[in-house]
Order: C-alpha cells, then sequence, then structure tokens
C-alpha cells in the first residue's frame, strides 16, 4: 500500500522532534534546573498547560503509569516554572540539532524552507484544535525565531495533533494506555522493556494487561494475533485519518517536499545515535519508576 503523502511527512520529520525526549543535552538541561529526566520530561512537554497536575498529564499522556507521574508532579513546579521548562525544551532541542547537523546546515535555505512547509501545515492544524487537549494547549506557545527552531516547534505541534488523535482512537477501541504499549511491543518493533520502564509500569502489571490483551483474542503468547493484528492496523489506519487535516493546506506536493527537505536532516540524526532509547531507560530506572 502506498503511504500518504501526510503520513510521510510526519514519519519523515518526526526524528528532528522526538530527539528532544532522547539525547544527552536533556538530562544535562533537567539536571542544572534541579529535577531528574523523568521529571523534566513530564513538566517540558507538560509546560503548556501551565502548573499542570498529574491527573491531567495523565490523561494527555495516556500510556503512563499515573502513579510515576504523581511523583513527578506538582513537585517539579516548586523548582521550575512552566515558562522555563518550556525554554528548555528549545534549549535541548537547539544544541541536539546543532551537534547533530551543524551550524551551516541549520541556516540552510533548505532547512528554511522545510520550517516554513511545518508551521504551514501546524497553523492549519491550529484551527482546528477540538477534542485536542495537549495539542490546543501548545499552540498557545510563542514560535521560536531561528529556522531550525521553527521547524522543531511545528514538528511539535504536528506530533501532538496526531498523537491526540490516537489517544481519541485508543479509547474508542476500548484500549488502556498500558494495553497499547503492550499491543505495539507485540509487533517486534519496539523495545519492551524501555517502553516498560520509561512508563513506569511494573512486571506485574505489564504481566497482567498482556493476559487481558489475550482473553480478548489479540495476543496469542506474547505476539498479535490475527484479530490483534487487524486492531493495531485499524489503530494506526484511523491515527492517519484523524491528523491529515492537519496537512490539508500543503497538498500532496507540499507534503513530499517536506519530506524530501528533511529526509536527509532525519537520517543524520538517526544515524548519530540520537533516537537511542538506552539513556532513557536508564534514567527512569526500574527501581525508582516502578511498583
Amino acid at each position: 500500500m502506498t503511504e500518504a503523502p501526510s503520513r510521510l511527512a510526519w514519519r519523515v520529520t518526526e526524528p528532528l522532534h522526538a530527539l528532544v525526549y532522547l539525547v544527552p543535552e536533556a538530562a544535562e538541561v533537567y539536571a542544572r534546573l534541579g529535577l531528574e529526566p523523568m521529571a523534566g520530561y513530564f513538566a517540558a512537554r507538560g509546560a503548556a498547560f501551565g502548573e499542570a497536575g498529574p491527573a491531567l498529564v495523565a490523561a494527555t499522556f495516556y500510556n503512563f503509569n499515573p502513579a510515576m507521574i504523581a511523583r513527578a508532579l506538582p513537585a517539579a513546579w516548586a523548582t521550575v516554572t512552566p515558562e522555563q521548562m518550556v525554554a528548555a525544551r528549545l534549549e535541548i532541542a537547539g544544541t541536539a540539532l546543532t551537534r547533530a547537523l551543524g551550524a551551516e546546515t541549520l541556516a540552510s535555505p533548505e532547512v528554511a524552507e522545510a520550517a516554513e512547509l511545518a508551521r504551514t501545515a501546524a497553523l492549519h492544524a491550529a484551527t482546528l484544535p477540538h477534542g485536542r487537549p495537549l495539542f490546543a494547549a501548545h499552540t498557545a506557545l510563542s514560535w521560536p525565531d531561528a529556522p531550525h527552531l521553527v521547524l522543531f516547534h511545528a514538528q511539535t505541534l504536528l506530533r501532538e495533533f496526531r498523537g491526540d488523535g490516537h489517544i481519541a482512537a485508543l479509547v474508542a477501541a476500548g484500549i488502556s494506555g498500558l494495553e497499547a504499549i503492550v499491543l505495539h511491543v507485540a509487533t517486534g518493533a519496539v523495545d519492551g522493556r524501555f517502553l516498560r520502564v520509561t512508563r513506569g509500569w511494573s512486571r506485574d502489571q505489564w504481566a497482567a494487561a498482556t493476559e487481558a490483551l489475550r482473553e480478548r483474542g489479540l495476543m496469542t503468547g506474547d505476539e498479535l494475533s490475527e484479530e490483534g493484528r487487524r486492531v493495531r492496523e485499524g489503530l494506526e489506519a484511523a491515527t492517519d485519518r484523524l491528523a491529515e487535516p492537519a496537512y490539508a493546506t500543503l497538498g500532496a506536493a507540499g507534503c513530499l517536499r517536506l519530506a524530501e527537505l528533511t529526509r536527509p536532516l532525519s537520517r543524520t540524526v538517526v544515524k548519530a545515535g540520537m533516537l537511542d532509547p538506552a539513556g532513557l531507560t536508564d534514567a527512569a530506572g526500574e527501581s525508582k519508576h516502578t511498583e
């Protein structure tokens, strides 16, 4: 099946956003502000809400153990402000992108063009906030000036637009946040320990969710059943469909051009090891963040 231009644009550009959670610069900046890495993550991504408490963040982040979030929030707000965390995330992105791509590349016409395309899509998405609380909160943040940070911020908005739609699809399918990541691991596409530890779930909780999915016929052993594959494919199709309106203003040609411009940037980021989950897994720590 041919990949839709809107999905291609999101998928190819996504590493330029996702690195902010995984690069060592994140832990360094959070430590400077007095936060452990996972507390920094919750505060930085949740800062768009203001001084959000654990219930709102758990609802909108969806697949994290609420108990893990409650250990970080609202305590983090006694140490930092939401404004500091918004600035911290931009600092992390800027430092990491400069390290990976170099100042000359970031100042290139190609990055400026990609930034403008992504920003156009994100601004269009901002006219469609209904039912997308985490995305809507991010639309109120100020835009940075540097083109590479505009690109990062635009992709952040588009990622949260897509993410809110994905949560809607999961809720409609009756799949919890923990069950969603168990199913993801069952595809073989992602490391199970990374998702379990960084999302704060214990082995017993993971095993109980796995057994519940087997009882529903969505898993056989530790793998997806035929029904499980059908459900997963349906969820991805629904997520793509719900994300597509953000890119409507670009059209197919604009989406393909955005992917063309960001593909070499994302490949460089991936080759530089900036999406390696090992550091975040170690930072989360089994003993600290699972019950």
